[in-house]
């Protein structure tokens, strides 16, 4: 079985100062639990702080909301899937929607950083889903399936194994609107089954999450629908006390 995977995107919002003073309530309010785990994505320059914070809570794992391909070079103002590392990020969250709607991410960028992640030694979050004009047309397996695959091409099922993908309908990100817990596992079945056939047995390692307004009151219907093996959740983890109810759901 897979463990529940509840991961927390801040966005560009909480600095160092911010984030240091949400860990102490959060920390409070979350006790270490073995039956799941914890994500936390901060801004990059807000990294070193939550390394500080959770020294002592090794079950909250951090990321980094955004990688460039490259190892190393003349990139000013990208960092590498190895610094990220270095500087305590364990998972790299690749291809969320704002990454490829608002910074006009390709799905071949989303490839070259899912195999930089990998080379580095962090677990890729691949995120995949449709805007509403392609849901409405029927494109919904279209545009997930071509995603997915496309993140996926340079990855052999080892480094697959240690990935995880979020589904992230464009059309319930920060809009209010979220897809019901049946719709979720539509999307996920059919995510499962393409793992299945790119990962082959080791596609079953791979958890699933959901994400697209996610909040206290639908946290668990979400979790309980079939094939949702997790939630990627933005806005509603901003706040301490309610990210831990959700951590806790």
């Amino acid at each position: 079985m897979r463990k529940p995977v509840l991961a927390a995107n801040w966005k560009m919002n909480h600095g160092p100062s911010d984030a240091r003073a949400f860990m102490r309530t959060f920390l409070a309010r979350y006790s270490r639990r073995s039956d799941r785990s914890v994500i936390m994505f901060p801004p990059a320059v807000t990294l070193p702080d939550m390394v500080a914070a959770t020294k002592e809570r090794p079950d909250i794992l951090l990321g980094i909301q955004n990688i460039y391909w490259e190892d190393k070079g003349a990139f000013t103002g990208e960092t590498s899937a190895s610094i990220a590392r270095d500087a305590g990020a364990r998972v790299a969250l690749i291809g969320h929607s704002e990454r490829r709607h608002v910074f006009g991410e390709t799905d071949d960028q989303t490839r070259r950083k899912c195999a930089a992640a990998a080379r580095a030694g962090l677990r890729p979050m691949l995120c995949v889903g449709e805007r509403l004009e392609e849901r409405r047309a029927g494109e919904t397996e279209k545009v997930v399936l071509r995603q997915l695959h496309a993140g996926v091409a340079d990855l052999d099922p080892a480094h697959m194994a240690q990935m995880l993908v979020a589904y992230e309908p464009v059309w319930a990100i920060g809009t209010g609107q979220t897809a019901e817990p049946r719709d979720a596992s539509a999307v996920h079945a059919l995510i499962r089954g393409a793992l299945k056939q790119l990962a082959a047995d080791r596609a079953s390692e791979i958890p699933i999450l959901y994400g697209g307004s996610v909040n206290t009151g639908n946290a668990q219907a979400l979790l309980a629908a079939q094939d949702v093996d997790g939630l990627l959740v933005g806005g509603a983890s901003l706040d301490p006390e309610g990210w831990a109810t959700i951590a806790r759901s």
